[in-house]
């Protein structure tokens, strides 16, 4: 046999097997009333996108999950507050596994779980599993972003919405693996704030596409798609500059048309919309929603990052001493901040999204 090892593998440590998405979802499964609150949420957000409902889906929660706990106590409170709102908004919580890495830090609880560098994979597909069981159990639609190509098959057919961040929507990876996706997608503009990157993305995802991945059983295979019909844009800003105002929707509207793609148009209220300061995204979402009230028809989401508590913080050498409920990403708005920006805009929009 030929020795190989001078060309092959120069820069791989070692290789770890991984239990099968099957396997995971024997082990978790989704079924019975469970299964039928995220069919049902999936519907509610296409209805929406096809607008045979008016009402906004919002995107709500920590900018990533790091503490399960303080998850579900941020997820009782958000599922009273949409009962509370919804005969105008969907609130759908952000349940973010997956953080992209500029540079480096902590790539979230799926590859990091324990957040010590420890890399316990499989832990962290079992802990985001269990959550976003407990979060459908009760009713309330969930996020996330499409990050790693292989994750979806562990944990995606629980997710309402997904997300594909500004890094990636460039990526002709994500975008086949989004043509895939059973669940919405939203495209973020890309980092530079630009609309050409997303609207490429838009025209791809629609279509069919062949691509290298996993099966269900974990076997190597070629992926077809049929295309995924409920995509849409996510406008973030970038470079320094909004992209949240009138005339910058009008814009995008004006060119998603051109293009022959949906003029379907969600805000995100943090990122460079916000200028990477939290407590900005309250006059964001209110600039969004005098747009609706003003006749706007293009806007149907938003997207806020929100924790128990405001700010973020760096991960401590002695997890000890997390503070609860405050993100070790981006930083976030309180729940106390988000519950009123969400009941002020209820107060708003009641009487204006049924004639829209």
């Amino acid at each position: 046999m030929t020795d190989t090892s001078s060309t092959e593998n120069v820069n791989i440590a070692s290789y770890q097997p991984l239990m099968t998405p099957e396997a995971l979802k024997e082990r978790l499964p989704l079924y019975g009333a469970t299964l039928e609150h995220v069919r049902n949420n999936r519907q509610i957000i296409r209805n929406i996108l096809d607008r045979k409902d008016p009402r906004l889906f919002i995107v709500v929660g920590p900018c990533s999950i790091h503490d399960v706990d303080a998850a579900l106590d941020y997820a009782k409170r958000l599922t009273a507050l949409a009962e509370e709102v919804k005969d105008t908004m969907v609130l759908v919580m952000r349940v973010y596994f997956e953080k992209p890495r500029t540079s480096v830090g902590w790539k979230g609880l799926i590859n990091d779980p324990e957040m010590n560098d420890s890399f316990k994979i499989e832990k962290g597909l079992h802990t985001g599993r269990r959550l976003l069981l407990k979060l459908s159990a009760m009713g309330l639609p969930t996020s996330t972003e499409a990050l790693d190509p292989i994750s979806p098959q562990y944990l995606h057919d629980i997710i309402t919405w997904s997300a594909i961040g500004a890094r990636t929507t460039e990526s002709q990876t994500h975008r086949e693996m989004s043509s895939g996706l059973s669940s919405p997608v939203g495209f973020k503009n890309g980092t530079d704030g630009g609309l050409d990157v997303v609207i490429n993305a838009l025209k791809s995802v629609v279509s069919p596409h062949r691509f290298l991945g996993i099966d269900p059983k974990g076997q190597v295979a070629i992926i077809t798609t049929t295309g995924n019909a409920y995509a849409h844009v996510v406008l973030r800003g970038g470079n320094g500059l909004t992209n949240f105002d009138a005339q910058s929707i009008a814009a995008c509207e004006a060119q998603c048309r051109k293009a022959g793609v949906t003029t379907n148009i969600m805000v995100d209220c943090s990122h460079a919309n916000s200028s990477k300061k939290p407590e900005n995204q309250p006059d964001v979402f209110a600039n969004v929603v005098d747009q609706i009230v003003a006749g706007n028809k293009s806007i149907i989401g938003v997207m806020i990052e929100s924790n128990i508590n405001p700010g973020r913080q760096d991960i401590p050498a002695d997890l000890s001493q997390l503070k609860y409920g405050v993100s070790v990403t981006d930083g976030c708005i309180d729940w106390e901040t988000t519950a009123a920006a969400l009941r002020a805009a209820h107060q708003k929009l009641k009487e204006v999204l049924p004639k829209r």
